[in-house]
């Protein structure tokens, strides 16, 4: 079941993030270069899993690049070279077993209907990932927005990093990383913090236990 149609999708989003494309894309420009450029090869194929307006895979430089979203606006968002997957992640993907060499994913699973449709992607992830082939995913920890997390009207799955690693390593996935806090919670209605000191942050882990409320898990299909 999708809990919400694409065209009441399009407008959750552009109400939301519609005011602070630019920052976004400047914020992950920095988050690529500093955290998730290492797991990317020019001969890559990178799948961005939940794309939004595609930040992320926009600006990831590798072979094949594809991005999947409910949302109709995902179509229009991402670059050319960049195919749009515009499907229900629970569902079948039109890929074919052991194709991406990365499933990236931030800010999704949460939006979720239900543990069963997640349990679905992330068959669907490790179906379509090759032999050692990466799943990095990003998103709140209920553990520290434990009220927050229920402010977002599409907002249906709790979870936190060891839910998520139980999920992945239930399903045959081997855990690479799984720290409980990463980035602060949301950029959607939170203070836009300078650039220079973001790239601060990433740098200082010790700031992460104080300021994070998200949680970085890496997996990889065995």
């Amino acid at each position: 079941m999708i809990p919400h149609p694409p065209e009441e999708l399009r407008r959750i989003y552009r109400a939301r993030f519609g005011h602070n494309a630019e920052y976004r894309l400047a914020v992950w420009g920095i988050l690529i270069a500093r955290c998730f450029g290492r797991y990317l090869r020019p001969d890559s194929s990178v799948l961005d899993l939940g794309c939004g307006y595609g930040e992320f895979i926009n600006q990831v430089s590798c072979a094949t690049r594809y991005a999947m979203d409910l949302n109709p606006e995902a179509a229009q968002r991402v670059v050319p070279g960049v195919k749009c997957l515009l499907q229900d992640c629970s569902s079948t993907w039109p890929l074919a077993d052991n194709t991406l060499d990365l499933a990236f994913t931030c800010n999704f699973f949460e939006h979720l209907p239900d543990k069963a449709a997640l349990g679905r992607t992330l068959d669907e992830v490790y179906r379509c990932l090759k032999p050692t082939g990466r799943l990095i995913a990003m998103g709140p920890n209920i553990k520290y927005v434990p009220g927050a997390y229920w402010d977002f009207w599409d907002h249906y799955v709790p979870l936190t990093e060891l839910s998520l690693g139980e999920a992945l390593e239930n399903r045959g996935f081997h855990l690479e990383k799984s720290i409980p806090r990463f980035l602060p919670y949301t950029m959607a209605t939170g203070p836009r913090y300078p650039l220079a000191m973001l790239k601060v942050y990433l740098g200082l882990p010790l700031l992460w236990r104080f300021a994070g409320k998200q949680f970085l898990v890496i997996a990889a299909k065995r």
